[in-house]
């Protein structure tokens, strides 16, 4: 087992198991979940886990903080089983504005890479151009400009993609109703500047190219028209004429009403931008430059994106997130560098040397986490920093000029014509580097190395959690029933002997008495009570069924002692069975005890017993 998977079991564990998991995806450093029961999630747990930086449960979204490998995290993960990689927003306890922050995040997430790749390429051309290796009058500057300008012109298709996954509706439909809005022909409309009717309602000529509001807003009222069109649309004819309806519906709504709202919204903006610009420039740079880390911890760093993209179609730059993130990133990363040359723990050392460096590219998380998080005093010294560094940005007019991760290599996104703004992020870069490096110098590690002493009591109290946590590493089933034990494969149902449902064991029975196989709860007895699902008090999920396609009996030959929902101790009796009635009517009495969310475990392993009493351990869960 290589280490990834070793991270990737652990994790899914401390969620609350493969069942628990509704969906899944990562970003450059966090595996996002959506969980069905974030109570489930043992976050003690998670933090001890070797190859974890953190845990942050936000909006509805559990996030944990892996790092640079959290790629090879994810992919192990995600061959324990099939998940959705949409992430939702539960919204249960959850105020509007972190709906509709979660929301934005989401269905960014997935742009996000072919947005920072595209800005990463415009930061090449510029360079190219200002070295004087491509002229502006070839043809390859013609074509790599293309390639950069793709992702951002044709931003409303990708948002409308990534929204339908977000609401649940075709999002190929909603891919439709974004490419729209960018249409040549729509396109040369705006262009001739002419007056245009929709059966004779004024349509609002306007450039939706880069275009954010109006995609997510068509999406999210195409989510209800579609179940409309679903509900009038015969079976027969729902595969066009639900199509049909929305397109009839949506179409007009789009150019007549929700474009033109996003449009007045990019308007408010500018003014926003304009005024902020020419009036307190330095404020955002200082804000962002400041609180940034505490973005990073709830992940809300994602939801300035949206604001950050119209920023660029509206100004041509962007000043919200670059000046600021850049001073914040390399402040991180000064401080790390403080503290590994301060501490007197090797393998503090190493941590703060690895995410110091990581820091300096742009990905901060293990920097927040691993260091200057743990031992506190360093994140005020970064906040400080990155504040001071900020409003340098700010008071020089930093800008950027395409979108990127705010590290040293990013700085091809600063070359502009003026390239004094080059210059200015490079002594941003260092003031927040020496600013960080000295403050932390004096004050973060304390006196006599008092940060030392802070990440040894938080390394014991994670090897305590560890510890614990190795304690009963296996659960126990009880057999339900008296009889002889026969091996899952030998069972004579293809479901049961090739493990479709799960792991387990198979009894064949010399008494009708079914007993209650641990402490927990009866998830549903089924209405022909042939079958009956229980969960232990320890999460393990398991199904009793009695007999092979007993199903056809309708309940005949069985008496329910239990209820839905019902608390049971190990030994209550659940069920019943007249064995003999069963068999005259044909049937097989073999009973398969099935753990269904086997996933979940290690491994489960039954007794090598040939007779077995209701009561005596038959299976171990390995945790």
């Amino acid at each position: 087992m290589n280490k990834y998977e070793e991270i990737a079991k652990q994790v899914v564990e401390h969620v609350g198991g493969i069942s628990n998991v509704e969906a899944l995806t990562n970003c450059m450093t966090r595996l996002r979940f959506t969980l069905k029961d974030l109570n489930k999630a043992d976050v003690k747990k998670l933090e001890a886990v070797k190859g974890v930086q953190g845990v942050v449960n936000k909006n509805g979204q559990f996030q944990v903080v892996i790092g640079s490998d959290v790629s090879h995290v994810c992919d192990e993960i995600k061959k324990m089983g099939s998940f959705s990689d949409t992430i939702q927003t539960k919204t249960e306890h959850v105020s509007v504005i972190n709906r509709v922050l979660g929301a934005i995040t989401a269905i960014f997430q997935p742009v996000i890479p072919a947005i920072c790749g595209a800005g990463m390429l415009k930061a090449v051309l510029a360079l190219l151009t200002a070295l004087s290796w491509v002229s502006t009058e070839s043809q390859t500057y013609v074509l790599l400009n293309m390639f950069a300008d793709a992702a951002f012109y044709f931003l409303p298709i990708y948002l409308a993609f990534s929204s339908a996954k977000y609401f649940k509706c075709n999002p190929y439909i909603a891919a439709v109703l974004g490419a729209i809005l960018i249409h040549p022909t729509f396109s040369g409309l705006v262009a001739a500047a002419e007056p245009v009717t929709y059966f004779g309602i004024p349509v609002k000529l306007v450039s939706y190219g880069s275009s954010v509001v109006p995609p997510i807003l068509i999406v999210w009222l195409q989510s209800y028209v579609e179940k409309f069109a679903n509900k009038v649309s015969p079976n027969a004819v729902k595969v066009f004429l639900a199509p049909l309806i929305e397109f009839f519906i949506l179409c007009p709504i789009c150019l007549i009403v929700i474009g033109p709202l996003g449009s007045v919204v990019g308007d408010v903006l500018y003014v926003v931008f304009d005024f902020l610009n020419n009036q307190a420039r330095w404020v955002i740079p200082v804000l962002m430059g400041a609180f940034c880390p505490l973005f990073v911890m709830t992940g809300m760093h994602y939801s300035f994106m949206p604001v950050q993209l119209a920023q660029y179609a509206t100004l041509g730059y962007g000043t919200l997130l670059g000046p600021g993130m850049l001073a914040s990133n390399i402040s991180q990363a000064g401080a790390c560098f403080a503290v590994a040359l301060r501490t007197k723990n090797k393998e503090l050392r190493s941590t703060a040397i690895s995410a110091g460096t990581t820091a300096l590219f742009g990905i901060t998380e293990p920097a927040l986490y691993g260091v200057t998080m743990r031992l506190k005093t360093p994140l005020w010294c970064v906040m400080v920093s990155g504040g001071i560094a900020g409003l340098w940005g700010g008071l020089v007019n930093m800008r950027t000029y395409a979108s990127a991760t705010a590290g040293i290599t990013a700085l091809p996104v600063y070359i502009t014509d003026d390239m004094m703004n080059v210059v200015n992020a490079v002594i941003c870069i260092i003031i927040a580097l020496v600013c960080s490096f000295v403050l932390t110098l004096i004050f973060g590690m304390g006196r006599k190395n008092k940060a030392d002493k802070n990440f040894e009591e938080a390394k014991q109290a994670e090897s305590a959690n560890s510890q614990s946590n190795s304690v009963n590493t296996y659960s126990s089933i009880y057999s339900p029933l008296n009889g002889k034990l026969v091996k899952l494969e030998n069972v004579n149902d293809d479901v049961f002997s090739k493990k479709v449902m799960g792991s387990g064991i198979a009894i064949f029975p010399e008494s009708g008495k079914v007993c209650a196989p641990f402490d927990g709860k009866v998830n549903t007895v089924f209405p022909t009570k042939h079958a009956i699902g229980l969960t232990s008090d320890e999460g393990i999920e398991l199904i009793i069924h009695v007999g092979l396609d007993t199903v056809e009996l309708n309940g005949e030959g069985f008496v329910q002692h239990v209820q839905d929902n019902q608390e049971v101790k190990k030994g209550d009796l659940l069920l019943e069975v007249d064995l003999d009635f069963i068999q005259k009517k044909g049937y097989d009495i073999t009973t398969p005890i099935i753990v269904t969310n086997s996933s979940s475990y290690i491994d489960v392993i039954e007794t090598d017993k040939t007779q077995i009493k209701i009561g005596e351990e038959c299976i171990k869960v390995f945790k």
